[in-house]
Formats: structure tokens, C-alpha cells, sequence
């Protein structure tokens, strides 16, 4: 596939209660594109979230990626140090609602349909840590077809704001979703991970879920110590096939 020259820029979404930033990237050659939405870590737009969004336009897709922080942090952008992490934790848990991440995402998606460059329907989406749950939840909207769920930990246990567990939310996927595990993360034991594989099948939803021996959390990410770029490859190669056979 030859890799597609692309623009990035930030852009404002509009919210009732407020306006969203959010980072988009797009190929700059003429054509219909189908629409990605890129869901950040605990760490916000950052560096990797941004890599990410551009890596995804150079395959032919326009990507973009809301702050689902806004209303918390405005701007909010971090490494990966414990106080970071700790922080970032408590945005993502304490601070959000699923209600609210849902209508940003829509607000991702709704932002997409107005440009002429972006298909109007058959969305995707891909998440990683705090977003990898988010992208759970995500695949439960009509206009999302295709779900990339990167170690999204706490799905079997919780939901953001509180509530029955994402888990619980499963019959609602109507497209495809991939979900990729790190089998020595011990955010996710290895128990839940079966628990969602299990879900998945009962309720009939096209899935595949993808176990790395040897991998951590955050292994896709190659500013974190966690990285394995053995597993991160082959994830890569999994979430371009997704997209591909799912959204053309």
C-alpha cells in the first residue's frame, strides 16, 4: 500500500456544554475517505495519541482524535511518569461518564460527516489503555462499524462514572471488534481477558481477540518502557486488515 502524504491540525468540536479539541489528520489527495476515531491513553493528545492519528491518514483514512478530557484538563498533554500516570487515572476514572465519552465520540463522528472528504456512514474507531475501554463502549454506537480496543483494563469491572460494568454492554456492538491483550499486563488478568473473548462469542458479535505472550501494558506504545515491537507489529498488522475488510 503506498503510504498517503497527509495534513494535521487542530480542530474544535461543538458540544452543548462546551467545545472539544481535537487533533486531525488527513490525506491530501483527492478522494472519499473512510473516518477513524483515535482514543487516547490517560495521558491525553500527546505525542503517541498524535503519532497514532497521522500513522492511521497515511493508510487512507481521515483520523481524529478528541479530548476526552476537555472538561477536566483543557489542553491536558503528559508523559508517562507515576505522577503522571496517577493523575491521568484520576481524570479517566473519577472525572468522566460514559454518557458524556459517548457524546464526544459522536461529536468526533458528526465533525467527520461535514467534511467532503469523509464517507458518511461505516465509521471506525481504535483506543488504547484508558481509551482501549472508551473503544469498547464506542463500538456500541450505529455509526461504528470497526473497533480497534488496544488493553483496555477495568472492562469486566466497571464503566467510566460508575455503573454496570462495560462488559454488560456487549450485545449493543453491531460491527467488528479486535481486541488486543498484553498476557503479562496485570491490570488485565488473564481471566477477564477470557471473559470478554466469552462475551463476545455468546452474544455473536464479529470479534477477534489477540493474546501477546510476553507483553505489558501499553506495549503498542514506543515512548513507554512497556514497548514490544514484535507485538505491536503484528497488532498493527491486525488493525489495518480490520479497517480494510471492514471499512473499505
Amino acid at each position: 500500500m503506498t503510504e498517503q502524504t497527509i495534513d494535521s491540525t487542530k480542530v474544535k468540536l461543538s458540544q452543548n456544554d462546551c467545545q472539544i479539541d481535537a487533533y486531525l489528520a488527513k490525506p491530501t489527495s483527492p478522494g472519499i475517505y473512510a473516518g477513524i476515531v483515535v482514543l487516547q491513553e490517560i495521558f491525553g493528545i500527546n505525542e503517541h495519541i498524535r503519532d497514532v492519528t497521522e500513522r492511521i491518514a497515511k493508510l487512507g483514512y481521515v483520523a481524529i482524535a478528541p479530548a476526552l478530557f476537555q472538561r477536566q484538563a483543557p489542553g491536558f498533554e503528559t508523559g508517562y511518569t507515576p505522577e503522571d500516570i496517577e493523575i491521568g487515572r484520576k481524570y479517566a476514572w473519577e472525572q468522566t461518564t460514559t454518557s458524556q465519552l459517548l457524546s464526544d465520540i459522536q461529536a468526533a463522528i458528526n465533525y467527520l460527516k461535514t467534511q467532503p472528504n469523509v464517507k458518511k456512514e461505516g465509521f471506525g474507531c481504535i483506543g488504547f489503555c484508558f481509551g482501549g475501554h472508551v473503544a469498547y463502549l464506542a463500538a456500541t454506537l450505529p455509526d461504528i462499524q470497526a473497533t480497534a480496543s488496544f488493553y483496555g483494563a477495568g472492562i469486566t469491572t466497571r464503566t467510566p462514572g460508575g455503573g454496570n460494568p462495560t462488559i454488560t454492554r456487549t450485545p449493543e456492538i453491531s460491527g467488528t471488534i479486535y481486541a488486543f491483550f498484553g498476557m503479562d499486563d496485570a491490570s488485565i488478568p488473564k481471566e477477564q481477558v477470557n471473559e470478554i473473548a466469552g462475551a463476545l462469542q455468546k452474544h455473536n458479535i464479529s470479534h477477534g481477540v489477540f493474546r501477546y505472550d510476553g507483553s505489558d501494558h501499553g506495549f503498542f506504545c514506543d515512548r513507554r518502557g512497556s514497548y514490544n515491537p514484535i507485538a505491536a507489529a503484528d497488532a498493527w498488522q491486525q488493525v489495518q486488515q480490520l479497517f480494510a475488510n471492514v471499512l473499505g
